[in-house]
């Protein structure tokens, strides 16, 4: 049995991914700093898959604590998931998003060399394109330059992993995720964010259950149908499902270069206002929301050319943007 990592493994895809590792048969040892997540995750994955992994509460910029984790743990594969995430605190807060998103990168594929470990799952993000030229955006459109520290982070973190694979033969992976939402089925893990929500499904879900006053649209004078930014959402499962096929393609040297990098979307873009409009739809709850002004970061659109995951990792998401709004809304509810 292979024994995975999964650093940030109780975070929103972190804990969705852990389940459907446990669920295909891998042991599962998880890393995370609880900084944007809660202990109780780990509980739950315990009871929806009947086993609970190993935790180790560790701050991945601390070399020293890196190091003695691998001095104490024999370690098949990883899955590089802890990072901060949102874009609008990254343009506040720069140095914060490159200590910890590069750091605890560096110190981890530093380990990984040193003890001949191989398979490693990056996290990155649609971000890294910038503002595309053309949609839907395929793995071929140039990199240009980030428009937030946090798309940064991204950028430079593949160009690490990449020029670590060229140098030292690690096998590495980087998933490009555009936007995950919803829930796992049974409700008993979702999205958590710790005080004001950075993305829009937890403060839809927030403010539909009350919690917050009204959800602020940022901008609806982009160039697209109805104004509002428009963005590839995901359902977190079947997101947590594409890092188990590339996690295989990786075990089962099937391979085609050292790096590889892939689209993780559903290929269909929807607007903001399209969102609030299906969530009122399917959970029949009605949203107070109003037009703000543009946040700074954001870009008018991005949605995924889904093809080459679709045929080298032979994944696709399965499930609807209502079935994620129904998942994410049944999440809150159980708050």
């Amino acid at each position: 049995m292979k024994k995975i990592l999964v650093t940030g493994g109780l975070g929103f895809i972190g804990s969705h991914t852990v389940v459907e590792l446990q669920d295909e048969g891998y042991e599962v040892v998880i890393i995370d700093n609880l900084s944007n997540s809660k202990i109780e995750v780990l509980e739950n994955i315990a009871e929806i898959t009947e086993k609970k992994p190993a935790f180790f509460q560790l701050d991945l910029r601390v070399k020293e604590n890196v190091k003695a984790f691998f001095e104490k743990n024999q370690i098949d594969g990883i899955i590089h998931f802890a990072a901060f995430k949102a874009v609008g605190e990254s343009v506040q807060k720069p140095l914060e998003y490159y200590e910890n998103n590069i750091g605890s990168l560096v110190y981890i594929l530093q380990e990984m060399i040193d003890r001949k470990i191989d398979n490693f799952i990056f996290s990155s993000s649609c971000t890294v394109y910038g503002q595309a030229d053309e949609l839907p955006i395929t793995e071929n459109a140039p990199i240009k330059p980030a428009e937030s520290p946090y798309g940064n982070t991204k950028q430079i973190g593949e160009e690490i992993i990449k020029d670590t694979c060229k140098a030292n033969g690690l096998n590495a992976i980087s998933l490009r995720y555009f936007n995950p939402i919803g829930a796992h089925d049974t409700a008993k893990i979702g999205e958590l964010p710790l005080g004001v929500p950075q993305n829009l499904i937890p403060y839809v879900v927030q403010t539909a259950a009350g919690i917050r006053e009204q959800l602020s649209v940022f901008g609806d004078d982009y160039d697209t149908p109805d104004g509002t930014a428009i963005r590839d959402y995901i359902h977190v499962v079947d997101l947590a499902k594409a890092h188990i096929a590339a996690l295989q393609r990786l075990i089962k040297k099937e391979n085609k270069t050292n790096f590889e990098f892939y689209n993780v979307g559903t290929g269909k873009g929807s607007s903001v206002l399209e969102i609030v409009d299906a969530f009122e739809k399917t959970t029949q709850h009605r949203l107070n929301y109003k037009i703000a002004a543009r946040r700074e970061g954001d870009i008018t659109a991005a949605y995924a050319d889904t093809r080459l995951a679709n045929t080298e990792l032979k994944w696709k998401a399965e499930k609807t943007i209502e079935q994620a709004l129904q998942s994410a809304w049944e999440w809150q509810l159980k708050q």
